[in-house]
């Protein structure tokens, strides 16, 4: 048996010692407390891996008043009603297997897992697509179960904001909100990103432009396409065709085969995200228009689906990962102060140019 085993569990003191520390100190930076140097919480952090030390998160709970948890909630508004999230065979389960399966999202919850388990925290997932899944999370996250939301909402219409800020829940929105709500929330300056797109296509030669569009009750599609117009207004072409995809490989097929019908002049495509531009590519393959001789096409977010096309996918940058990660910073910082105003940050987009344009 080995002396620290003899001795019993590592404690706050044996932490300190190794540390070179005050007890004190050790306590604050397990609870979390800012007010510590970045350069002796690592020291504070080494001494634990080195004691194995494992703070009784029961204890610490009752001192901070802190889940340590954070929930990481999808809310999908437009789903049916009438579904449960968790019934197997319900209205809930389309939701959930197009949101597991999308690239997207992973990144998003890689930012948060990866922001959060550096400082010993956890998120929670949890899907509100339906009145009942809502009530449930808003009923969560005034419990206490966790220190707040992360919160990703896929309609317009969706209710959740509002009333998540209604309950004084402290959260944090991925994207703009679409009606004024006093939250704070990262998002992307789309437009400009539909601008690099509208540019980049011109400056390849191509006259008859199109575009595939995310669902139109979104906003970050709105300003996508909005962007794009603007730009190509600007370099002299009026008018594009477009039609409206909802983010998936099969819309994208379906909104290709539109587009080709109406317009089999089209030389140069921008769609609004990448896995709808793979499905665009599946049909000009199969049309027989060569990528990108006779179509060159430009995807949005460079995702993992950009890479998977063949030619590889042109595509606007979306930096998700460090959104999510910024998401969740914004979250913490909110609750530590919870009178804190809310506040916005914008990331910038970038052109990733690879062979399909």
């Amino acid at each position: 048996m080995s002396d620290r085993a003899a001795k019993g569990s590592p404690t706050l003191e044996d932490v300190a010692r190794e540390a070179g520390v005050s007890r004190a100190t050790v306590s604050r930076v397990i609870n979390g407390i800012r007010n510590v140097d970045p350069s002796i919480q690592d020291v504070v952090r080494r001494a634990i891996a080195t004691t194995g030390y494992v703070p009784n998160r029961a204890a610490r709970s009752l001192v901070t008043r802190r889940a340590d948890t954070v929930a990481l909630v999808v809310s999908g508004a437009g789903a049916d009603e009438g579904g449960e999230a968790g019934d197997e065979d319900g209205p809930g389960t389309p939701f959930r297997g197009q949101l597991l399966a999308d690239p997207f999202f992973g990144r998003i919850s890689a930012g948060v897992v990866d922001f959060l388990r550096r400082r010993a925290m956890h998120p929670v997932l949890m899907l509100a697509d339906s009145t009942d899944a809502r009530k449930q999370v808003v009923s969560y996250l005034r419990q206490g179960h966790a220190d707040g939301a992360l919160l990703v909402s896929i309609h317009a219409d969706d209710p959740l904001p509002e009333t998540l800020v209604a309950a004084g829940v402290p959260c944090v929105l991925f994207a703009r909100p679409p009606r004024p709500v006093p939250v704070s929330y990262v998002d992307l300056a789309h437009r400009d990103g539909g601008r690099l797109a509208a540019d980049h296509l011109v400056a390849r030669g191509r006259q008859h432009i199109a575009s595939i569009t995310g669902p139109l009750d979104v906003l970050a599609s709105q300003d996508r396409l909005a962007g794009f117009r603007d730009a190509l207004a600007r370099h002299g072409h009026p008018y594009v065709p477009c039609e409206e995809g909802n983010f998936t490989l099969e819309s994208g097929e379906r909104a290709m085969s539109a587009l080709l019908e109406r317009h089999p002049e089209v030389d140069g495509l921008f769609v609004a995200n990448d896995l709808m531009a793979q499905g665009a590519l599946h049909v000009l393959r199969e049309r027989g228009r060569a990528v990108p001789d006779d179509v060159a096409v430009v995807g949005f977010d460079d995702s993992s689906a950009a890479l998977s096309c063949r030619p590889a996918l042109t595509t606007v940058r979306q930096p998700v990962e460090e959104m999510a990660a910024e998401m969740t910073r914004l979250l913490l910082e909110r609750v530590d102060q919870p009178g804190a105003r809310p506040t916005s940050v914008i990331f910038e987009p970038a052109l990733v140019a690879r062979q399909s344009a």
